[in-house]
């Protein structure tokens, strides 16, 4: 029974941890690195925790969630939690390079999957499990980090991932069901939710996103079964079980039965059947997540406050809260000085959205006038950016209008014509496009940036990066060469920096995983590719060289994936405005003599609904998009795209519908798996399985490249494979790539 005294009115359901300038992942690399000791990791970390804390409390929040902090990564401290490392990694006595150890491995042990979460741009660890596994509680963390806030007279709400979701989302190593193991662990979170209560939490969130997928009467049976027992437990905390990225459905009455006192619901992405759905709740504080946590878009009042009325009259409490954790959102727009005021007015941060939070909620429980101004400004930016004729470009419109996707011949007739233009040999080896950011590239940037240099000046530089990288290629003996990117600060943002309709931010920086940050663009408007964007890079690269040159483009979908995207029309409509834009790149490069174009689209999978209902209508547009964006060159012309860190299974379909020449993908963690599912496929087309992780500082061996490859031979002929890492190389050191790059080669050498 919900106690009215226990109750709060305003929150959010996670925080970021990288620091609003980057702070954490610097140290986390300068401990890699060796130049900072583990105690000052932990003192710079709790350092940046303690003012987030402070800075949300002061911003009226009167609960606050803690344990959202991580070194790498969520699902990866659950597992630490848990006590479910996997085995190659216990040896490591060193807590802290044991858990680095399973994020991204060492030169003797591979690290953990990784895959998107969800329907996001954030990866997470994926957990090796078995039927005997043997679970333990090491609650050091999550108590270290509550008494920490509570110090500081924080109301801190601890946070963890629910037992469902971390079953659901771990990999069973034996074939066993891993929700089987789900009363091996109730005991565990019993026996935390009784710590946590004596360490003086009021109330613990337990996150269950994986509830917002679709789940079979029998798993909607164990949700019942396991928030029921935990719920029945005596002398424990206020239970908030927190869904976000999609609508509860079915789940949500199950959760309602089971006596949790908190439910939180995503409604941007829930929509108003979860508002319809959770008007029903009686006794329990239903937890409305009406301010978008995923984009960066000003909530809306008239929106916003109409629907938090309609859950607070069907008569249970209702909270504020941001749709999912501000982790996919930046720090705050105070460092934004340099976007047009204009747009600036129509966005909200973390700090901006937190804001928000607290005016809906004085609205709500004190009446309009209590926050009047406030309401008043958002309702302006509103409008105003709906009437922006940036909006609304009848040129662009009119040309999408009439565009049509041609059929390019058949595969087979392709691949012979493709042969006859690039002499390619058997299993040719290539790269997926960037290189290693070097420190003279970075400095080059940085002059440009404060003017210290022109643009002539950098792009001198740039192109002497582009010498050395493609000498470097040759000596290596890649057959299939690229530029390296030095000029791209990131695959999305530089395109975003060309193309009418975007906007960059200076300091809007997320976390992707671990350490790795990026700072999607806006996209507010209708997008025009004013000019070339890639023809004199690549041109002059292939101009080094006789061996074929790849044009590198980012396609439609993850460019709308990785940027944060107008919601004032369909997605559909909004890729397929990109894909006009990549189009006539794809023409320009090929007018220019390069005769491959891979064209990435490793986002694909990430944009995939979480309900099989709404799947079907995504994979046609996103499928319609990359083939308007690439089939305007002729049949000579080898299209190439790259797919990465996915769970393939899911968009195999779509993957031989794209129709691409090659199409190369995340392997090399996964050991090749995924090709077993193209072949059931009938995929006939070029593929390239990674066979070097590039998200781990390790460097495979020749023979284990070797060995990898006879796997991958065994469903695909080797006139169909291609020989590449499973991603770019921009964030490993050059002494890594060169040595890794001279395995793969001696390995596609003895194959052949």
């Amino acid at each position: 029974m919900l106690n009215p005294d226990n109750t709060f009115t305003a929150t959010v359901l996670g925080l970021p941890r990288i620091g609003p300038n980057r702070e954490l992942k610097r140290a986390i690399e300068s401990y890699w690195a060796g130049r900072i000791d583990a105690a000052a990791l932990h003192d710079i970390a709790a350092g940046l925790r303690a003012a987030q804390l402070v800075r949300v409390r002061d911003a009226g929040l009167d609960s606050v969630p803690v344990g959202t902090f991580s070194y790498y990564d969520q699902v990866l401290d659950t597992a630490v939690l848990l006590g479910a490392l996997p085995d190659r990694v216990c040896g490591i006595e060193d807590e802290l390079d044991r858990y680095f150890a399973a994020a991204r491995g060492t030169a003797e042990i591979a690290p953990l999957e990784m895959t998107k979460w969800f329907d996001t741009n954030y990866h997470y660890l994926v957990p090796e499990l078995s039927a005997v596994t043997e679970f333990s509680l090491h609650s050091d963390k999550p108590l270290a980090e509550l008494k920490e806030a509570l110090a500081l007279g924080i109301p801190a709400r601890p946070v963890i991932v629910g037992p469902i979701t971390f079953l659901k989302l771990a990999k069973s190593v034996d074939g066993s069901d891993l929700l089987d193991r789900l009363p091996d662990l109730l005991p565990l979170y019993e026996r935390l939710l009784g710590l946590l209560a004596e360490a003086g939490a009021r109330w613990v969130q337990l996150d269950e996103p994986v509830l917002v997928t679709d789940l079979s009467e029998t798993e909607l049976a164990l949700v019942h079964t396991a928030y029921r027992r935990l719920a029945e437990m005596p002398a424990r905390p206020a239970l908030l079980v927190a869904s976000y990225f999609g609508r509860l459905g079915e789940a949500l009455p199950i959760l309602a039965a089971t006596g949790v006192e908190g439910i939180a619901v995503d409604l941007v992405a829930g929509g108003d059947a979860d508002v319809v759905a959770a008007q029903s709740l009686r006794d329990i504080l239903v937890v409305a997540g009406i301010v978008d946590g995923y984009n960066v878009w000003r909530v809306d009042p008239a929106r916003a406050l109409p629907r938090l009325a309609a859950l607070r009259d069907g008569g249970a409490p209702v909270a504020v809260s941001s749709s999912c954790s501000l982790l996919h959102v930046p720090y705050s727009l105070d460092a934004e000085t340099a976007l047009e005021p204009r747009l600036r007015s129509w966005l909200a941060f973390g700090a901006e959205k937190i804001a928000e939070i607290r005016m809906l909620a004085s609205a709500l429980n004190e009446g309009q006038d209590a926050v009047g101004e406030q309401l008043e400004s958002a309702r302006t930016a509103v409008r105003d950016r709906r009437s922006d004729i940036r909006l609304h470009n009848a040129t662009v419109r009119a040309r999408l209008a009439a565009a049509t996707v041609a059929r390019r011949a058949p595969a087979a007739e392709r691949r012979t014509l493709q042969q006859q233009r690039l002499h390619l040999p058997l299993l040719p080896t290539t790269t997926i496009g960037s290189f290693p950011q070097t420190g003279r590239i970075r400095v080059a940037r940085a002059e440009l940036s404060r003017g210290e240099i022109d643009r002539a000046e950098y792009d001198a530089r740039m192109r002497a990066e582009i010498a050395e990288v493609v000498a470097l290629q040759e000596e290596i003996g890649l057959d299939v060469l690229v530029h390296g990117e030095p000029e791209r600060n990131d695959m999305v943002q530089y395109f975003a920096e060309q193309l009418d309709g975007f906007a960059a931010t200076g300091n809007g920086w997320v976390q992707s995983y671990g350490t790795r940050c990026v700072r999607p663009p806006i996209l507010f408007g209708d997008v025009v590719r004013p000019a070339a964007m890639t023809v004199g890079w690549s041109s002059y690269a292939q101009s080094l060289t006789a061996k074929p040159v790849k044009g590198m483009l980012t396609g439609p979908v993850t460019i709308l994936a990785w940027s944060y995207v107008r919601d004032d029309q369909p997605l559909a409509d909004t890729a397929r405005q990109i894909a006009l834009a990549i189009r006539d790149e794809t023409a320009d490069l090929e007018a220019a003599g390069i005769g491959i174009i891979q064209v990435d689209e490793p986002a694909l999978r990430e944009l995939l609904p979480l309900r099989r209902a709404d799947q079907a209508a995504y994979l046609d547009w996103a499928v319609d998009s990359f083939r308007l964006a690439t089939s305007g060159v002729a049949d000579a012309t080898q299209i190439h795209t790259h797919l990465c860190y996915s769970e393939f299974g899911e968009i195999i379909g779509a993957t031989v519908e794209l129709d691409a020449d090659v199409t190369s993908i995340e392997a090399a963690r996964s050991h090749m798996e995924v090709l077993d599912d193209l072949t059931a496929a009938g995929f006939d087309l070029g593929v390239g399985p990674g066979v070097y992780d590039i998200h781990s500082p390790r460097v495979p061996s020749p023979e284990e490249i070797e060995k990898s490859l006879r796997l991958a031979l065994k469903a695909v002929p080797a006139e169909r494979l291609w020989i590449n890492p499973d991603c770019g190389l921009k964030t490993r050191r050059t002494d890594e790539v060169i040595a890794s790059l001279r395995n793969l080669v001696a390995a596609a050498q003895a194959l052949r």
